[in-house]
């Protein structure tokens, strides 16, 4: 393994010590062993009684005898090898006929490639009992009364049913730092991947739960889909790299995306997909897809993770989406533009009723389905690129390699301890993050061009030439605002897409042209 060395740090950045009372780390970037994961395991099984009943023996035979297409890894491989970008929507209802009937409608009506498994809001904390609730209630008005599938309380025999009603892969979505008895569940019913990361999942999601916790709970998910891998089952794990999905700087992005992946290696996970979430900026979408590449190789090389397969992820925007259905739909269009340039092997999509709540299966088919199209449209088309687009990836790069490296320094080579210690010092800090232990002190904003930046950068270490650079295109928008960088911006940028905009305090052209001249 290569020599990792101490990035420049900014004279204005301090790192902060523990304070007192603070919680020790005891977490540690090492494989569990066979003897600690069973333990761990017998504990995971009795939090609900559907768990006591999965055998990993008779699962993994399960599996081996599920048809080579039903594997997740295996399509999303061929994806990458042909240079195809696969269409993996969201969706999840409380009883499981409804979830069949959303999956056909996905891949039937809406061309999805690869289907979702959505978890509800119960399950993603651990509360069986109003989860429970949830589904006997569910069953007695015949329809979802939940936002996902409970599919501990249905138990892997259950979600079987799922696996065998449909033609493609599915992936279970759960967002959330308590991954561990629903992981058991979902890999023992046949489901062949895992969308979720310690990191990402614990600093966007979870208000009071710990970071090292979420960061010991992926290591048995992580260990445990490894265990499936050594036995002839291809797991595939993914990473949601949205986080908040709130105008997040796309270096910081891409740092948080590797060192969950580095995570994930350790405890033998050998086919991740890091991902990304669009900000709808074209030039720096895809070159931030194209740096989450080239950095999650680099640093899987530098651990030594030689055989690792890292397909790349874009998530279609986040953020708060237009009423309006055209609107909605220009959005969807534009986020299944980005994927192809940037060479993305999967793009999760979004519905036109993302602002109004929880989507129909038809609107969510109708987005699947209009990403679908556009990509079969640009297929063949010339990924090329151009100056700006390769300035912004060396920018990216660089920003996520000295966040990166600074955080390995400050574990002494521990990741896991380096991550706990970076989000103590600020040097990772995710914006608009619930979690009390994010420092929050990053701002970010759009540039005049609709780039993300950072209006505050807080202690996150940026090189120089990128702190310059940023600051040079935060003053582009600034003249022709006739004004300094202000607050206001992040405000106005943070609800612009929901009003048809890119840039929050941007003009339309057809109010300049309508504007009095001198």
């Amino acid at each position: 393994m290569e020599q990792i060395t101490r990035p420049w740090t900014p004279p204005d950045v301090q790192v902060l010590r523990p304070a007192d009372g603070e919680q020790p780390i005891t977490v540690r970037d090492r494989r569990l062993e066979e003897d600690e994961l069973w333990a761990i395991r017998r504990e995971v099984l009795a939090g609900w009684p559907t768990g006591r009943a999965i055998d990993l023996e008779e699962a993994v035979d399960y599996h081996l005898g599920l048809p080579p297409y039903k594997s997740y890894a295996r399509k999303v491989r061929w994806a990458k090898e042909h240079g195809i970008t696969l269409v993996q929507p969201r969706g999840g209802f409380a009883l499981i006929e409804e979830q069949i009937a959303l999956l056909r409608s996905l891949q039937d009506d809406g061309g999805a490639d690869l289907l979702p498994l959505t978890t509800d809001s119960y399950t993603r904390n651990e509360r069986w009992q109003d989860a429970q609730r949830g589904l006997e209630e569910s069953r007695q008005l015949g329809r979802s009364v939940l936002n996902g599938v409970p599919v501990v309380n249905h138990g892997h025999r259950e979600v079987r049913r799922l696996v065998e009603a449909v033609d493609h892969p599915i992936i279970a979505l759960t967002g959330t730092a308590r991954p561990r008895l629903t992981g058991e569940t979902v890999l023992a019913a046949g489901v062949s991947a895992y969308l979720g990361s310690p990191i990402a999942y614990t600093m966007s999601y979870a208000k009071e739960y710990s970071l090292q916790q979420g960061i010991k709970n992926y290591q048995y998910l992580d260990r445990l889909s490894a265990w499936y891998v050594e036995r002839g089952v291809p797991i595939h794990r993914e990473q949601p790299g949205f986080l908040t999905g709130t105008l997040e700087p796309p270096g910081l992005s891409v740092a948080i995306s590797a060192l969950d992946m580095l995570l994930a290696l350790a405890q033998g996970v050998r086919h991740y997909s890091p991902g990304i979430g669009e900000n709808l900026c074209f030039v720096q979408d895809v070159a931030a897809l194209r740096a989450l590449e080239v950095i999650c190789r680099e640093y899987a090389r530098r651990y030594g993770y030689d055989d690792v397969f890292v397909p790349t992820v874009s998530d279609q925007w986040m953020g708060a989406f237009p009423y309006d259905e055209s609107r909605a739909n220009a959005v969807i269009a534009m986020g299944a533009v980005i994927p192809h340039f940037g060479g993305a092997t999967q793009v999760v999509t979004k519905s036109a009723q993302e602002a109004g709540g929880i989507p129909t299966k038809e609107a969510n088919a109708a987005g699947a389905r209009l990403t679908k199209t556009i990509l079969t449209m640009l297929e063949g088309v010339p990924r090329g690129t151009s100056p700006e687009q390769e300035l912004e990836q060396r920018m990216i790069e660089a920003e996520a390699r000295a966040i990166v490296d600074r955080t390995i320094a400050l574990g002494d080579g521990d990741v896991a301890v380096g991550v706990v210690r970076a989000f103590r010092a600020g040097v990772l800090d995710v914006p608009w993050s619930p979690n009390l232990e994010n420092q929050n002190l990053v701002m970010p904003v759009r540039d005049g061009r609709g780039a993300v930046r950072y209006l505050s950068a807080g202690n996150v270490p940026l090189p120089p030439e990128v702190r310059a650079y940023n600051d040079t295109m935060l003053a582009e928008r600034g003249r022709a605002e006739g004004r300094e960088p202000v607050l206001d911006w992040a405000l106005a940028d943070v609800s612009a897409v929901a009003r048809g905009l890119l840039i929050g305090t941007g003009r339309r052209w057809e109010d300049a042209w309508r504007a009095p001249r001198p």
